[in-house]
């Protein structure tokens, strides 16, 4: 009897335990939550070299700040949703321990040492079909931090649930530079695109806020006007609540979206896309009541979805 009472208690130990995932070394990992602290998240080893590019640089983290929290780190940006960037982060860690490389840098340590400014940039890669397009996502905001967290890796594990090989791009902020970078982004995937295995046909290039200012111009004015290789133009060009005005004769098809309550935006870049238009250009412009600037994917808002508008609109623009 004593034994039996034994073993039942160490089953419910067990039970008690919390749910982890295995790691490389045999060992076990805890998967990310909402109450994770940023800091933890940062230092996990599988992140290791790269763990504080998942965040905004530019701000000093609280040790105590958790993902739950996360808004501190995202001034400006609306409809933050921290269990999508717990997800967003278990996505990459899972990525990471399974032994598929999650992060990319670009420029060499020749090219770092000479601008230390180039040490924070770089892709983060979202597996999609072997072989599949690919797409590069810019986040915002304001040219002054890179809101990768809400702004570009969750619509790229988006892009990747759905097959398409997604590239996250962590950039100098800067209307040049984070142009400079795209650039040089796009020339790294089609220099290695076998070893990423993708598919250098009909790529798009999506941005939101400043990151979409950066399609535009990448695509108003060309890759070599950055320092980059010319590939061609990419199939179409995605942007979220930016407040472009440029046209340049080199535009490429565009679908946008903003909310009604970005009013700064709303006029610019309804006169765009009309002209687009008017110039024979397929240009898509959804705007989504009462949404403010920056919703990001708009999960539990009238934009949530919209992704499945922008991919079917890429779709009719590949040619295979």
């Amino acid at each position: 009897m004593k034994r039996l009472i034994a073993l039942l208690l160490m089953t419910a130990l067990l039970l008690a335990l919390p749910v982890v995932a295995a790691a490389e070394d045999g060992g076990q990992s805890e998967a990310f939550t909402v109450d994770t602290k940023i800091h933890d998240v940062i230092d996990d080893p599988a992140f290791s070299g790269f763990g504080r590019l998942l965040f905004p640089t530019v701000f000093d983290i609280p040790a105590r700040l958790p993902i739950k929290e996360l808004y501190y780190l995202l001034p400006a940006y609306h409809t933050i949703n921290p269990e999508n960037a717990a997800e967003v982060l278990n996505y990459l860690k899972d990525q990471a321990e399974a032994g598929n490389q999650v992060f990319y840098d670009i420029y060499t340590a020749e090219e770092k040492a000479a601008d230390p400014a180039k040490a924070d940039t770089g892709l983060f890669f979202f597996r999609g079909d072997p072989g599949g397009k690919f797409a590069v996502l810019s986040s915002g905001m304001a040219f002054r931090y890179v809101g990768a967290i809400h702004d570009s890796f969750p619509q790229a594990l988006e892009l990747s649930k759905r097959g398409y090989n997604a590239f996250a791009l962590i950039f100098r902020p800067g209307k040049i530079t984070g142009t400079e970078d795209l650039a040089r982004a796009v020339d790294f995937i089609f220099a290695h695109a076998d070893e990423l295995g993708v598919d250098t046909t009909d790529y798009s290039i999506w941005g939101g806020s400043s990151g979409a200012h950066f399609a535009v111009w990448y695509t108003e004015n060309g890759a070599q006007a950055f320092g980059g290789q010319d590939h061609g133009r990419p199939a179409i060009i995605v942007t979220q609540y930016t407040a472009s005005y440029e046209l340049s004769g080199n535009d490429v098809p565009t679908y946008a979206n903003l909310g009604d309550r970005d009013l700064y935006c709303q006029a610019n870049e309804k006169d765009r896309i009309a002209k687009l238009q008017a110039m024979g250009i397929d240009a898509q412009l959804d705007l989504f009541e009462g949404c403010w600037h920056g919703f990001g994917l708009g999960i539990g808002t009238a934009a949530e979805g919209w992704i499945d508008n922008a991919v079917a609109f890429w779709q009719r623009h590949m040619t295979a």
